[in-house]
């Protein structure tokens, strides 16, 4: 997805790059700390209550994010027998770096817009004739980029498959009798990644929530 803009223009693409970085950081502590406040300081004592990029990434994840536009971080420590309330605190950790992806993407569309209002020729020769307009283009693309992936990130991690944030919701809503068999799918992670994989190759339901959620953004965005 990013690869034509490393070989385009290097030094936007190593700015996109850290603040995409640092969404999934912000993705990871959203957890983190929403389990501090039910009461599992699991992730604090890991030493995961951290914005050190580099206690959170994965390579693989990291490395799909920049150039697929789907990515993950290692997901925080939490034990949710420690949660208090559980179910509440289950769906509050759950849905945090969610909530946070979401208000990333929300403010990267809004500087979006704001550009498109004041600095129209700018904007046009950037995303339109591919053509960085300096800061300003710079700008726009960082914004482009990062405001879409937060919310590709965002509804990615809302389906319901295990072992994804989706899932975990789900689980916080129904009955407590269901939790252990829903926790042991985690088991077959690799395979639920493979279908994702397959989904979005091959234009599958995923992949064209994704592109539909894409086309709303934008069109919100530039009318």
């Amino acid at each position: 997805m990013l690869i034509q803009l490393l070989t385009q223009d290097p030094v936007t693409f190593f700015v996109l790059a850290l603040v995409l970085i640092f969404s999934l950081v912000l993705h990871e502590l959203g957890h983190g700390y929403a389990a501090y406040f039910f009461g599992d300081d699991t992730a604090k004592r890991a030493g995961r209550l951290t914005f050190n990029a580099l206690k959170h990434l994965d390579p693989m994840g990291a490395l799909l994010l920049l150039f697929v536009g789907v990515g993950w971080a290692k997901p925080v420590p939490i034990d949710t027998r420690r949660l208090r309330p559980y179910r509440l605190g289950l769906f509050v950790v759950s849905i945090a770096g969610i909530v946070i992806n979401l208000t990333l993407s929300l403010l990267f569309g809004l500087l979006l817009y704001y550009l498109k209002e004041t600095q129209p020729l700018a904007v046009y020769a950037t995303l339109v004739e591919h053509q960085t307009a300096g800061l300003v283009g710079v700008v726009t693309l960082v914004a482009f980029y990062a405001g879409a992936i937060n919310l590709i990130l965002a509804l990615f991690n809302l389906v319901p498959i295990p072992p994804l944030d989706g899932s975990r919701i789900l689980m916080a809503l129904l009955p407590e009798r269901y939790h252990p068999f829903l926790w042991r799918l985690d088991r077959y992670a690799m395979y639920t990644f493979l279908l994702i994989v397959l989904d979005l190759q091959f234009n599958g339901p995923i992949s064209r929530m994704l592109d539909w959620a894409q086309s709303t953004y934008f069109r919100t965005i530039f009318g």
